[in-house]
């Protein structure tokens, strides 16, 4: 097959380039993936190798690929393969055959003689089926190849679904944020490559058509799940939007904006002992650090943040003084004696500040008669702190799409060279608003997000929250370059 016109966009052959364990095309629709492997999967078996393509859920031979590689092999006109109703062999000894994995997990462990094994759909992949999938593909190929042989291979198609999937958060999680910026991914494990449909040279005209028309009537978030093989995990009643926070990524550079002014660090100890624990840095407008800080127990973690907070010559320290964190105070005021930085905790259970002073943001909904105070509108200090997150969000993004000029103090910049960029995006766009009897904004507990949704305790986010602190030291004028891009 050496000479046949194959139909492997670039991304996918890049997988072809090395040995590795397990190998990953993730990415929209139109991008070629399927084809593409389906295609290399042909080949390999043209040369010998015995493949099993499988799935989560195949009730039937018409839940496979089969049919797809069927059509290939026609489109091809390639000669040397048998296809019966339940595999295709050609007559160098290779074989493709099908599974599914719900009902059959434990079969796959008697598999022997397999060199390839293709997921498909692999955002569907529970976690049962992972963890006896990749063991039993090594110990039941291992026993049948020779100490030179290369090892078996473990390929993955898959669109994006949620962040909660098997595969996503084994595979995807590390990898997210260097596919944002090359589309590729390696380590010592595995190769990641994103394909979309502009990576797509085969791309055909009437999905270019479906895919204007999407365009043009899906909302973004849809749009990119479907389009661009981004997550489908959109929060309902969310109060930021994603579109918002990439907006904010690198803004002062997209503004010409030079941050100046109090350098402001926050720290979320958690409540779990072996949680991760979040860590936020500013200075002014611009996030500089969102990370976590992993440690077995909360002291540590602590020591840490305030470390932290020397080196940056933080102006305020803000902790989350609820659970865990009431127990901190001292530790705090011993690491942080002898330099000039407030210590302010943050009771995100407590009640609003300044109660009786009129409120006049974005999601304000008075009247000029009759104004609504802090008071009656917001349900406790969380709220009011990420209400107040999500108006900076919100208008960062009228300035830089819209155009709209708003005051500089009022915006948000994150840099976009903070590793954990993609899962701070995840958390800060995934804390939603529930109905208030009273009239007021609420936001959804913690727990009803892991109960409901199956989220983790959003840290990274309630950092960038804290950093919200009203009455925060004073700033520095900013200097504004209006020679910016806008």
């Amino acid at each position: 097959m050496a000479d046949i016109d194959l139909r492997i966009p670039e991304g996918i052959a890049w997988l072809l380039s090395k040995p590795k364990r397990i190998k990953i095309a993730v990415g929209g629709r139109g991008s070629g993936k399927s084809v593409g492997v389906g295609n290399i999967m042909l080949m390999l078996c043209d040369h010998g190798e015995r493949i099993c393509c499988t799935r989560e859920f195949q009730n039937s031979i018409d839940d496979s690929v089969h049919e797809s590689l069927k059509q290939d092999i026609e489109r091809l006109g390639v000669e040397g393969f048998g296809i019966t109703n339940n595999n295709i062999k050609s007559s160098s000894g290779g074989e493709i055959f099908y599974k599914g994995l719900a009902r059959n997990i434990t079969s796959l462990k008697s598999i022997a003689g397999v060199k390839r094994l293709w997921i498909e759909e692999g955002e569907s992949v529970s976690d049962r089926s992972l963890k006896v999938l990749t063991p039993s593909v090594r110990s039941s190929v291992a026993d049948n190849l020779n100490d030179d042989a290369t090892p078996p291979e473990i390929w993955i198609t898959m669109n994006r679904a949620s962040r909660q999937d098997a595969i996503s958060k084994k595979y995807l999680s590390r990898a997210e944020n260097e596919l944002a910026r090359t589309g590729r991914y390696e380590d010592d494990l595995i190769m990641v490559s994103q394909v979309n449909y502009q990576d797509n040279p085969w791309f055909p005209v009437e999905l270019e058509q479906e895919r204007a028309d999407d365009k043009d009537n899906l909302s973004a978030d849809e749009y990119d799940h479907i389009w661009q093989g981004a997550y489908s995990d959109t929060v309902p009643s969310a109060i930021i939007k994603k579109e918002w926070f990439n907006a904010a990524i690198d803004a002062h550079l997209k503004l010409g904006i030079e941050p100046t002014g109090a350098v402001t660090v926050t720290h979320d100890p958690a409540d779990q002992g072996g949680d991760s624990k979040g860590y936020g840095c500013k200075k002014g407008i611009l996030w500089t650090s969102i990370d976590e800080i992993v440690s077995p127990d909360g002291n540590t973690a602590c020591d840490e943040a305030t470390s932290r907070a020397c080196n940056a010559n933080a102006d305020l320290f803000v902790y989350d003084a609820d659970g865990m964190g009431a127990l901190l105070r001292t530790q705090i005021d011993k690491s942080l004696n002898g330099i000039k930085c407030e210590i302010r905790p943050y009771n995100g259970s407590g009640e609003v500040d300044d109660k009786k002073l009129t409120y006049a943001g974005v999601h304000s909904k008075g009247s000029k008669d009759k104004p609504k105070t802090n008071g009656d509108t917001f349900f406790n200090r969380r709220t009011q702190r990420y209400i107040a997150l999500a108006n900076r969000f919100y208008k960062t993004w009228l300035w830089i799409e819209k155009g709209k000029y708003q005051n500089p103090d009022e915006i948000i910049s994150i840099s976009g060279d903070i590793p954990l960029l993609d899962k701070v995006r995840t958390e800060v766009c995934s804390i939603p608003r529930v109905p208030n009897g009273a009239g007021k904004i609420q936001l959804m507990s913690k727990k009803d997000m892991k109960r409901l949704y199956d989220l983790d305790s959003p840290g990274l986010a309630d950092c960038m929250a804290m950093g919200e602190e009203i009455s925060a030291p004073k700033v520095k004028a900013r200097k504004l370059n209006f020679n910016s891009r806008l």
